[in-house]
């Protein structure tokens, strides 16, 4: 056997785990320079700076990421003084913030803690940033050996923002759990790709059984047993389940069909404007399921769907029966499918696709 290292995600969750803040980050130094989103940072920083009043840290500057995680960006951060005198990084906000910080604390060598401010992906707890160009496309995956050092995942926070980032983050957490076992279906897995196949599990059940009363929870702005579910699911089981999907830095396990047919979707460009990621993808899981010929989870996940608006139509995201064959035809040539169980084919997919329009 190769030898290997798996760096799984440490957190916490709650609405006063700021108070650890002290505890945790002081072994690593004094000075903390915080990289984030505008609004995210106007959210966290008074919260942050009265949790450590009293300690050894000093937050030298808050400073907003660029509004891209790009390589350019990070470089711009790498010059600024204060960010060389930092001892640590706090990267606050939502995935493309804490992606910036995340690439910024490995180009420099700082440890870096998280502070996710809504619950939408998994980026606080997980060993990638999803890199893009300037303009806002997808350039590519950087991983790095670890996670951040701590996520500080403070519910308080995470429940006063949108309630659609929760509501697309679901989307995007079970399609974790299909993929996974459909991508790996009948393989005989090294550890860690079975560690992180069973892991995804937890990014599909607590979504079923939560999710309604997670996003009511949302809409009222009050933290429950149920948004603490979901939450810890969308942040921290999706991450669990990728940091071992990933272990050999490739999507075989960590993406498939639901994320083919988002990215052929993104080629119009009002799917980018008007839609968010998870949004889409959870129509993609729709698909998956009806070509996998799994029925009994379809009907969990179409049920579901329909019970807090997530797409179930073409017309959900402003497509129409028209647009089904030029959407099959580029979603399976994506290398998201290059890795299955079989060869899914453009006939494969028209008709799930025409097949889920007839649902009622």
């Amino acid at each position: 056997m190769d030898n290997y290292s798996i760096h799984l995600p440490s957190y916490s969750i709650g609405d006063k785990v700021y108070d650890k803040i002290p505890e945790i980050c002081e072994p690593y130094g004094t000075k903390v320079i915080v990289i984030g989103g505008k609004k995210a940072m106007a959210a966290a920083k008074e919260k942050i700076e009265e949790a450590i009043k009293d300690s050894k840290l000093e937050i030298l500057d808050f400073i907003w990421y660029g509004g891209e995680a790009s390589y350019e960006n990070v470089e711009k951060l790498m010059d600024n003084p204060l960010v060389k005198e930092a001892d640590m990084i706090f990267a606050i906000g939502g995935g493309k913030a804490t992606d910036t910080g995340k690439c910024l604390g490995v180009k420099i060598n700082k440890p870096v803690f998280s502070f996710p401010t809504i619950a939408s992906n998994c980026s606080a707890c997980t060993s990638v940033s999803i890199m893009y160009y300037p303009d806002g496309r997808f350039k590519e995956p950087f991983f790095y050996p670890a996670p951040p050092v701590h996520a500080f995942i403070n519910t308080e926070i995470t429940v006063h923002s949108p309630s659609r980032y929760l509501w697309a983050g679901m989307g995007d957490t079970y399609a974790k759990y299909f993929e996974a076992v459909m991508s790996s279906k009948g393989e005989e897995l090294q550890h860690y790709f079975r560690m992180g196949v069973n892991a995804s599990r937890m990014c599909y059940e607590p979504i079923m059984e939560y999710g309604c009363e997670a996003m009511k929870s949302n809409d009222e702005k009050k933290v429950s047993y149920a948004y603490e579910q979901v939450v810890l699911a969308i942040i921290v089981s999706t991450a669990v389940a990728s940091i071992y999907l990933t272990a050999e830095h490739t999507v075989h396990y960590n993406s498939g069909l639901a994320h083919a047919i988002f990215y052929s979707l993104t080629a119009h460009p009002h799917i980018e404007k008007n839609h968010l990621h998870g949004e889409v993808v959870s129509y993609g899981v729709l698909n998956l399921l009806l070509v996998d010929g799994n029925e009994e989870d379809f009907k969990k996940v179409y049920d579901f769907n329909k019970s807090v608006a997530l797409p179930i139509k073409l017309a959900d995201l402003e497509f129409t029966e028209d647009d089904i064959e030029s959407l099959a035809e580029n979603a399976v040539v994506m290398k998201d499918i290059e890795h299955n169980p079989y060869v899914i084919t453009k006939e494969m997919l028209v008709e799930a696709m025409r097949e889920l329009e007839k649902k009622r």
